[in-house]
């Protein structure tokens, strides 16, 4: 038995409200990838090099990156030719299996996060603008909350146009702390004034919104530099996670952003926002396969709480329930 069938017996019998979730969440995904896939097993007899090529081209429209679908590809062809498989249903399982030993070959990739044994968490969000930064902010802060956490954001964003009452909103909304400047403000201050009050007030996580500009990587490369050290001089070893906020639906654009991104700052993880708006949702195995960064959260839907801890497993059954 391969290993997407052990995951499918399991989830099958589990159909957990989290399983739900990335099951609807995939849908698009899963109904572009898998009928194109069952189009070509159906009207394939025998597995040729004309196969492996219209795989490759399906592989590469659910936006798995090129570079990994050649070098899946590969592999694939390799195991096909070592066990002398000539059975496409059980050809159909390898695949499934092989894309999942992508994401986990190779790397300790963890979507937990690093909290903080001695005080407060900071959490730095970075990400352009319109990826859904804040809204990102305040579902993770109402996750925290759920959990029993206490949680602060802080309005690092002070340049761009409403950026600062949209997160005043969503602390309302959540209930927890807020510390924000004045609009075009020096955002360090403004963090270091937050990050003061969180640890007078025993704060347990601290959640830092940041400007979303790339046009000019120099400057923004020194302002997260200042945030930065200006954590760290109050909070030792901090900030302990800096996650990068992509939109699922702009796809090998968002690994372009990843890739500026990682130039500038340290990105400790991933929130992948809107997979339930695209039918492109093998950036998830792109991401890992091209930038080594663990995706940590993905939006599923527009809910208050449906970001949630990337799970690998249920990924793939979200993916490939329909396939076997």
């Amino acid at each position: 038995m391969g290993i997407f069938s052990k995951i499918k017996n399991v989830f099958k019998k589990e159909e957990s409200e989290e399983v739900k979730l990335y099951d609807e969440g995939l849908s698009k995904t899963r109904e572009n990838f898998v009928n194109k896939l069952k189009v070509l097993n159906s009207k394939t007899k025998k597995i040729t090099d004309e196969y492996f090529d219209e795989l490759e081209d399906i592989l590469i429209m659910a936006d798995i990156g090129v570079n990994t679908v050649l070098s899946f590809i590969e592999r694939l062809k390799k195991r096909v030719k070592t066990e002398n498989i000539t059975d496409l249903n059980y050809l159909q399982e390898v695949i499934v299996d092989e894309l999942f030993i992508i994401y986990v070959d190779n790397a300790i990739l963890t979507n937990k996060i690093n909290y903080n044994p001695d005080g407060p968490t900071v959490i730095l969000f970075v990400g352009v603008n319109g990826v859904g930064k804040t809204t990102t902010i305040g579902k993770l802060a109402s996750k925290l909350k759920q959990e029993g956490k206490s949680v602060m954001m802080v309005a690092g964003d002070t340049f761009r146009a409403g950026a600062i009452e949209q997160l005043e909103e969503w602390s309302k909304r959540v209930g927890c702390s807020f510390v924000k400047g004045k609009e075009g403000s020096d955002p360090s201050s403004v963090i270091y004034d937050g990050v003061k009050k969180a640890k007078e007030e025993n704060i347990d996580v601290i959640l830092v919104d940041t400007a979303g500009r790339l046009q000019n990587k120099v400057n923004l490369m020194k302002e997260l530099e200042k945030m930065n050290k200006v954590i760290n001089s109050l909070i030792d070893g901090a900030p302990q996670e800096t996650l990068l906020v992509i939109d699922a639906t702009t796809g090998q654009n968002g690994i372009s952003q990843a890739k500026n991104f990682k130039e500038i700052t340290d990105i400790t993880g991933i929130v992948l926002t809107k997979l339930d708006g695209t039918a492109k949702g093998g950036i998830v195995l792109a991401i890992k396969e091209e930038l080594g960064i663990p995706v940590k959260y993905i939006g599923l839907g527009e809910k208050i709480d449906d970001l949630r801890s990337f799970d690998i497993e249920k990924y793939i059954y979200g993916l490939f329930k329909d396939m076997m």
